[in-house]
């Protein structure tokens, strides 16, 4: 029987850049991906920063036993490391991998496949004893303080299932809001080197690839680790720079990064490059406009610094920069007048989308003594979402509502065969748009188009166009551009 598997993602961006590396490398292996009621091995990356994700995971867990008796299962991830006997103890799971260990997983799989990794690249000998344990009915658990094995950094990142992928740069993180397990989970701040980035993104373009997001658990912070006696950059800046200077990358697109690590020379890049190689597209994390709340959670800015940073980013990047935020409703202790504060600064801002999510306790934060002390009632926390809901689906439609006539680079991405069966493709414009494009185009092709329509349930539509050059922008400072005839298959 051919080994097969499949990898279920959970969680954050760079958490399905650790999926993804893990599918790459059982690839590279031999093994085939399979559905999961049919795999011999299903590996679940969890996610913990919740406990509604907590839930899920187990939920899924149960769920894929029950479809796949035969099958063996993996909990990967942050529920893993934080909790690994309480996934131990779920009827189905073979193993449980920590982050700490989470660069074992592929060949904990093959193992469990009984088929060897090609590629001898992680502690087989830790592997070989801890086989036997697979074997029997008590799940092996692999998971410590240390993080000596947690970085996948050998996977090869290529253009195939993902038309975007991933690139995991940065791994853990160094800060210590008090709501966040993150430092539990994933340990301390740790970047892969430039040189190694590099090699990934070369490969990346050379099998074709045309996008590629950079990710990590605190990405702006990627470098500051790194050995200072080597030439190497060691910003996130310099890195940014050094692949628009060494590689042949078309686009590259930055994740999540927090407000204050938006210094001036990363600013300086996206003035330098956004709207040609750069993404402009910019996710910088909230969690609460007020000032009382955002002490109450350690987090290292002030509203008024946020604001800033927007305002600097805009005349770096444009006026067509699409702006992202995370914003948690019901952290301990916050009151209406605080919770006005907090939709009074979002409502000031052009945000494009919004994250938001209710807060949930977690065990070993500071916030989990705070929640005990002081909790918002959950009706409270549901009214609130509910407003807020509101005011980002009219940020989301005012931010949409100004591009429509106007002209964006957009990349091809996996259609939906309901979508594709009407002649249309899903696309993602250079600036974080999702539209739907009225011709058949493939996957991974970077096209240019204009935006023709926004429907009702804020979903643009759009139309290929002839020209190759700049973005015609002007429109949605100065009024409407001519239109211009489409050609008949032209892409």
């Amino acid at each position: 029987m051919a080994s097969s598997f499949h990898v279920e993602n959970f969680g954050c961006r760079a958490a399905r850049a650790d999926g993804e590396a893990i599918a790459a490398l059982l690839r590279t292996s031999g093994a085939s991906e399979d559905r999961p009621a049919d795999a011999q091995v299903v590996i679940v990356n969890t996610c913990s920063v919740t406990a509604e994700a907590d839930r899920e995971a187990r939920a899924y867990i149960r769920r894929a036993h029950r479809q796949n008796p035969e099958a063996r299962i993996i909990a990967t991830g942050c529920y893993a490391q934080r909790a690994p006997e309480e996934l131990a103890a779920i009827p189905g799971v073979a193993a449980v991998i920590g982050n700490s260990h989470k660069a074992l997983a592929p060949e904990v799989a093959l193992q469990l496949m009984g088929a060897p990794l090609r590629s001898a690249s992680y502690g087989k000998n830790l592997i070989q004893i801890q086989a036997a344990k697979a074997a029997a009915a008590a799940p092996q658990v692999l998971a410590d303080d240390s993080f000596a094995h947690s970085f996948l950094e050998e996977a090869p990142i290529t253009s195939g299932a993902q038309t975007r992928p991933n690139l995991k740069i940065q791994e853990g993180c160094s800060n210590r809001c008090s709501f966040c397990v993150i430092p539990q989970t994933r340990g301390n701040s740790r970047s892969l080197s430039a040189s190694s980035v590099l090699n990934h993104v070369r490969r990346f373009v050379e099998t074709g690839g045309k996008e590629l997001v950079l990710s990590g658990i605190n990405l702006g912070r990627w470098g500051r680790d790194l050995d200072r006696s080597h030439s190497e950059p060691r910003a996130l800046a310099a890195l940014v720079r050094a692949i628009f200077e060494k590689t042949g990358l078309p686009r590259l697109r930055l994740s999540s990064i927090e407000p204050m690590d938006w210094d001036a020379d990363l600013i300086a890049v996206v003035s330098e490059f956004a709207g040609n190689r750069l993404a402009r597209h910019a996710h910088l994390p909230l969690q609460s406009g007020s000032d009382s709340v955002l002490r109450r959670m350690h987090r290292r800015y002030r509203p008024w610094h946020y604001a800033e940073k927007v305002h600097e980013l805009l005349r770096a990047a444009g006026p067509a920069l699409t702006l992202g935020a995370d914003v948690m409703v019901g952290f301990p202790g916050e009151t209406d007048r605080e919770f006005r504060e907090s939709c009074d600064f979002i409502h000031s801002l052009p945000f494009g989308y919004l994250h938001l999510f209710p807060f949930s306790s977690r065990p070993g934060t500071r916030a989990w003594t705070l929640h005990a002390e002081n909790p918002v009632p959950a009706q409270i926390v549901d009214e609130r979402m509910a407003v807020l809901r509101a005011l980002a689906a009219e940020k989301t439609r005012t931010h949409r509502t100004r591009f429509v006539g106007a002209e964006f680079d957009a990349i091809g991405l996996n259609t939906p065969p309901a979508l594709a069966a009407s002649g249309c493709t899903s696309a993602l414009t250079d600036n974080f748009l999702p539209v739907e494009v009225s011709a058949s185009l493939p996957a991974n092709q970077l096209v240019q188009i204009r935006i023709t329509e926004l429907t009702a349930d804020n979903g643009l539509l759009a139309t290929p166009v002839r020209s190759t050059g700049s973005q015609n922008e002007s429109h949605f400072l100065a009024g409407p551009a001519p239109a211009e005839p489409v050609l008949e298959n032209a892409f």
